[in-house]
């Protein structure tokens, strides 16, 4: 019979006594929080129950992360482009676009599957009450957007339904909610209603600001007058914050992109614009709506554009954010603009009373 020896049996003890220890340790830190580390993942003075605002969210997923970059830029020249498009008149349903295009992500973000964008564009819509128009709007340009390979967030600003609309001061607006989003360089400025004809036109800034809608239906095709800076504009932020945005005082219809054009050229830069050919626009038919009549100031306001566009526009910008609404295709922000406060204190100024 095969016998232990007393120093064997001391070590199996001890060995046991070490095993029996341990697992208590074991078992005791697994109640107890890791000194280093909290829900955060952070140091130990980080919040335990850390908030992410929204835009910081959105700012994380969709700016270019890791994975995008191993990928290789898109071409300079999209490979998908056709060309002159053929402009649907029909609205399809919500529902039908969303299908279209199962690659946009929640509030209207949108990127190349397979390579890494070369630009990133807001595009910043002011809206009210144009549910068709909108319709045709998400279906084109998501489209367009997509075969160019650009990222982007399409953004509507809604002004409340009780205030004169306001075009200028609703771009304003969009360009300061934008950038909670994410840090865009590129910004295109877009009217609701107008559907480019050829996705040869580049939805990317230039150099200098560029004007958009250079040949429209509207206007048989071609340009109206030499300043007119309406209906689609891209400037990068650069360009944007030198010029002080829009002006806010335009309410009703009407200069506001006139105004635009004079400070662009009065602040050292040069219109830029695609040919006639490729920059082409159609125009949904409507009629004008009841919030938005002639401003009747707007010549006069044009007088003072010199003088006044350092000290008025993004730089004295006031309105009440009233919601963000992450709809499928695009995000929407809805503002209260102040306007029987904004027009109170344009009428003190001098040569503007009355507006």
């Amino acid at each position: 019979m095969r016998t232990t020896s007393p120093a064997s049996q001391r070590t199996k003890k001890i060995i046991l006594l070490l095993c029996l220890l341990f697992g208590g340790i074991i078992l005791w830190n697994s109640h107890q929080p890791w000194p280093f580390i909290n829900s955060s993942g952070a140091g130990e003075s980080a919040d335990p129950c850390p908030t992410i605002e929204p835009n910081k969210a959105a700012e994380e997923s969709h700016s270019p992360d890791s994975e995008s970059q191993i990928q290789s830029l898109c071409p300079v020249t999209s490979p998908y482009l056709v060309g002159p498009l053929n402009v649907s008149k029909d609205a399809l349903s919500l529902e039908e676009i969303e299908k279209l295009y199962p690659n946009v992500e929640d509030g209207g973000f949108g990127r190349p599957q397979n390579c890494t964008a070369r630009y990133r564009v807001a595009i910043v819509v002011p809206f009210r009450d144009r549910e068709e128009h909108l319709r045709l709007f998400l279906h084109s340009m998501h489209s367009i957007l997509a075969k160019q390979q650009l990222q982007y967030i399409i953004l509507l600003v809604e002004q409340a339904a009780n205030e004169t609309f306001n075009r200028g001061k609703l771009m304003n607006v969009g360009f300061v909610e934008a950038l909670k989003i994410s840090d865009w360089p590129c910004f295109l400025l877009h009217d609701v209603d107008l559907l480019p004809e050829d996705d040869r036109n580049s939805y990317t800034c230039a150099d200098q600001p560029k004007h958009m809608a250079v040949a429209m239906n509207k206007f048989n095709y071609d340009l109206p007058y030499r300043q007119y800076f309406g209906g689609a504009s891209a400037l990068t932020r650069e360009q944007f914050e030198r010029v002080n945005g829009f002006s806010n005082d335009y309410w009703g219809w009407g200069g506001e992109d006139d105004d635009m054009f004079a400070r662009v050229v009065t602040a050292g830069y040069s219109v830029v614009r695609d040919p006639k050919s490729i920059a082409r626009y159609r125009m949904i038919k409507h009629t004008r709506d009841h919030g938005n009549p002639d401003n009747r100031c707007r010549f006069k306001l044009l007088e003072h554009t010199k003088q006044r566009w350092e000290t008025e526009g993004l730089s004295d910008l006031n309105y009440t954010r009233i919601g963000v609404t992450q709809h499928r295709l695009y995000t929407k922000v809805t503002v209260t603009l102040h306007e029987q406060q904004s027009r109170a204190h344009l009428a003190e100024q001098e040569g503007l009373k009355g507006c």
